[in-house]
């Protein structure tokens, strides 16, 4: 009888696995042939097995998800009783623990892993991928202690085993977790670390090139994060020089250990990520078409990467690169353009909530800075008290505050602006950024011009200048020239006023920023006229109408469409969805 039981279960395996891989899968058959295993009592090793399969498919291919939860809890349990039969035990935990965490269930999902990373020690493969996996959970929670700690354990483990790129790749995941946690000074030492592993491996050269290109990518976030836009030009391009290699090479990961399996992310993921790291430093270094072009080719790349497979790692891109471009466009006097990318965040985070709960303080910041430029000042305050009411992130903190000092400044309020005083100031803030700090100094100078302490405002935008053209600032480099020229001019030293306001307007035009250009057209006609040259004093005055109607149309066209009334939402759930909310495709603020 047992015999003819074996041959029953053995024929439904092999016709169900006939239905999955038929070149038209027939899924519902396959299902149906795994579920009556069950009616011939298979030995528990089959039918461990039989639950696996059953979970992945039902997850795969329907709706299903309960019932592949419920199949999933099965093949763990029934598993971890039987001894050798590791790729059943811990897939069933590392599948199973997923779909927990994406039904936001990590208290469920922790204890497998914790289980499952007990009982792999003898499979390096699996120990090392169960314990990236629980070191991801707890990144995702923003419990970056215990994840650090999985992570050392993973480097130690991995060397021990001889699994020498798993143990870059271990060292490199706590790089990374150190600089999202912004511990800036212990980071250093682990990417040195990394650094001198990389360069003396001897191993797959595709490994070496794919183990640099994290490197790298984690080197050009270090210095960009501490504001150093010059100092991280040439990672950046050695950045952009290995991704072409890794593009043009064959995914080959061989290796002796079979530890050696891992990927950060796959290399058209890493594509995208060096466009957008590329935006960011083009954003802070102040050339706006740049960042606009590599934004554009990066959107459209994620586009085509959606319709194979929609990772949500896809949507976190998209959205940091509009978050970038919205600046770029305020930045060039496009309000309008900007409202409509701001929209289009708006709606990705309606799409996914996991979206809006990681980066809802950039979002108000966002509108805050929109409602700067259209002269909303009561909703840009309220927008980046918003942000300021959860200072989880330094340097973002510390660029609301800069900029509601600016919009505190341009509604004189003088009491509220001494408020903000230890938070702004450039001796003592708690962010570690070189483009914050000398962004604090110009916010000094400018309340120092307000009140006409020039002598003041002076000394500070000198310190900006030092610091702006250390780093090739060039944003920070022209707000401080015009300010400085329009400093001089109320001095009465027009030929000062006019060595500074030239080059200034230079600059913004190459950026291009339009309100430093219309400052400096309008300090422009005033020092021609001064000087009689006619002539021009009418082309600055030219300039000067044309900025201001451009910026005047632009100003009115944004006021009128629905999106505007987004800069009255300041707490609670996203605002009901606009009717012009656009698919998800593609004073001077600092």
């Amino acid at each position: 009888m047992a015999s003819s039981q074996d041959a029953w279960y053995l024929s439904l395996l092999g016709l169900a696995e006939y239905f999955r891989t038929s070149s038209t899968p027939m899924i519902k058959q396959c299902i149906q042939c795994l579920q009556a295993v069950f009616n011939f009592k298979p030995p528990p090793r089959v039918e461990a097995r039989t639950h696996l399969q059953l979970g992945n498919i039902l997850l795969t291919h329907t709706k299903n998800i309960d019932l592949a939860k419920n199949h999933l809890e099965q093949a763990w349990h029934l598993s971890q009783v039987i001894n050798t039969f590791d790729d059943v035990k811990f897939e069933a935990a590392s599948v199973l623990s997923e779909l927990y965490e994406q039904q936001q269930q990590s208290a469920l999902s922790k204890p497998i892993l914790r289980k499952a990373i007990e009982l792999s020690q003898h499979s390096v493969y699996w120990h090392c991928r169960l314990i990236f996996q629980l070191a991801q959970i707890h990144a995702t929670e923003k419990d970056y202690q215990p994840a650090s700690s999985l992570l050392s354990v993973g480097v130690d483990y991995a060397h021990i085993s001889n699994a020498y790129y798993t143990r870059v790749l271990f060292l490199l995941s706590k790089g990374m977790l150190l600089l999202i946690d912004k511990k800036i000074q212990e980071v250093q030492s682990i990417l040195s670390q990394a650094g001198h592993l990389i360069e003396s491996w001897t191993g797959a050269p595709y490994q070496k090139e794919y183990l640099k290109v994290y490197y790298l990518v984690l080197q050009v976030c270090h210095y960009l994060m501490s504001g150093q836009v010059k100092s991280v030009k040439p990672c950046l391009k050695q950045l952009q020089q290995s991704i072409q290699t890794i593009m043009g090479s064959d995914d080959i990961f061989t290796g002796p250990s079979a530890g050696d399996m891992f990927l950060w992310m796959p290399k058209e993921h890493l594509y995208v990520l060096v466009y957008l790291v590329t935006v960011m430093h083009s954003v802070q270094a102040g050339y706006m078409e740049k960042a606009q072009k590599y934004t554009d080719k990066a959107l459209m790349q994620i586009e085509k990467l959606k319709i194979v497979d929609n990772k949500p790692i896809l949507s976190t891109f998209q959205l940091m690169l509009l978050e970038h471009i919205i600046m770029c466009h305020l930045v060039m006097g496009n309000k309008t353009q900007a409202l409509q990318e701001i929209s289009t965040v708006v709606s990705l985070c309606r799409q996914n909530p996991r979206l809006l709960e990681c980066h809802w303080p950039q979002l108000h910041t966002l509108l805050g800075l929109y409602s700067m430029n259209m002269n909303c000042m009561e909703a840009a305050e309220a927008q980046f008290m918003v942000t300021l009411n959860i200072p989880r992130d330094k340097e973002l903190w510390t660029f609301a505050n800069l900029n509601l000092a600016i919009v505190y400044l341009r509604t004189k309020r003088e009491a509220d602006f001494n408020a903000l005083h230890d938070r702004i100031n450039p001796e003592a803030l708690p962010s570690h950024s070189h483009s914050l700090k000398a962004a604090a100094y110009y916010v000094q100078g400018l309340h120092a011009f307000f009140q006409c302490r020039y002598n003041e405002a002076k000394r500070y935008l000198r310190e900006t200048l030092k610091m702006a053209n250390s780093e090739d600032l060039n944003r920070l480099t022209s707000c401080s020239l015009v300010l400085l020229g329009h400093i001089f001019l109320s001095l009465g030293n027009s030929r000062e006023s006019m060595n500074m306001v030239t080059p200034a307007m230079q600059l913004a035009s190459k950026i291009p920023d339009v309100h430093v250009q219309l400052w400096a057209s309008a300090i422009l006609k005033d020092l021609y006229r001064i000087c009689n040259d006619m002539a021009n004093e009418n082309e600055a005055y030219q300039r000067h109408v044309h900025f201001s109607q451009m910026l005047l149309n632009d100003h009115f066209q944004a006021s009128q469409m629905s999106e505007h009334s987004l800069i009255t939402w300041t707490q609670g759930n996203l605002p009901p969805q606009l009717p012009n909310e656009g698919p998800c495709t593609s004073g001077v603020m600092l």
